[in-house]
């Protein structure tokens, strides 16, 4: 008997294995350290270490994710997926006239979105380390710079938050666009890292995770920036007079 996909209602022979087990752990945990970081913020003070645990999580993701582009599997690699404007400016002219085009993994405005992610994510998560609440908090690598920076990069760090939400938006927007016009079900392409054959051709199924080369990168990465922030120097600057 044939074994159906209960999603796309497919057989699982007509799927392809696209996404490895690093890339989607990395993709849904980084979901949850972002949900994670707005909430602990809005919480209040009480929950800052809660904050910045989420914005290590988010740092070390974003690295982790930046070095599997160079050296993980074949779909996760920036050089499969990343293309140029010509090409990315086709792909969305030929989307405005109906044309969809299938890739095995991202498509070149996917493509440009896992980039500004990853840019923005990194960016914001950083600043925070520096950062202060001016109140009764100040991040982990606060001592490295003066009053001022910090206040500059505490700015910085709230301002990245909603530019980083409206892409989220337009994310999950593209997502529930490619399921209702192109029969594509990314969500379930990104837990069980199957994705329907047409369209892809067989060459795009990946063999193999490599999920231990992931898991000592993540704890190379980890051990990093827990050296860097249990070696930042203390505060010069009392916080109470912030």
């Amino acid at each position: 008997m044939t074994t159906i996909d209960n999603v796309n209602q497919i057989p699982e022979a007509e799927h392809h294995q696209v996404w490895d087990l690093p890339v989607r752990v990395f993709h849904w945990t980084l979901v949850g350290a972002f949900i994670g970081a707005y909430v602990t913020n809005r919480l209040g003070v009480s929950y800052f270490k809660y904050h910045v645990w989420c914005g290590y999580t988010v740092i070390v993701l974003v690295l982790f994710r930046i070095v599997w582009g160079i050296v993980g599997t074949r779909h996760a690699l920036f050089h499969n997926f990343v293309r140029g404007p010509l090409e990315t400016a086709r792909y969305a002219a030929g989307l405005l006239r109906g044309r969809h085009q299938h890739y095995p993994g991202h498509n070149p405005l996917g493509a440009l979105m896992v980039l500004a992610l990853l840019l923005s994510l990194g960016l914001q998560a950083s600043a925070g380390l520096f950062g202060n609440d001016e109140i009764f908090n100040v991040g982990p690598l606060y001592g490295y710079v003066s009053k001022e920076v910090s206040l500059q990069l505490t700015s910085l760090h709230r301002q990245l938050f909603y530019w980083i939400a409206g892409a989220v938006v337009l994310h999950v927007l593209a997502v529930i666009a490619h399921h209702v016009f192109k029969q594509e079900n990314l969500v379930h392409a990104m837990i069980t890292g199957r994705k329907p054959a047409h369209g892809i051709g067989g060459a795009a199924h990946i063999h193999a995770s490599h999920t231990w080369l992931a898991v000592l990168l993540s704890l190379a990465l980890t051990l990093a920036l827990a050296w860097i922030v249990n070696h930042a120097p203390e505060p010069l600057t009392d916080i109470s007079s912030l």
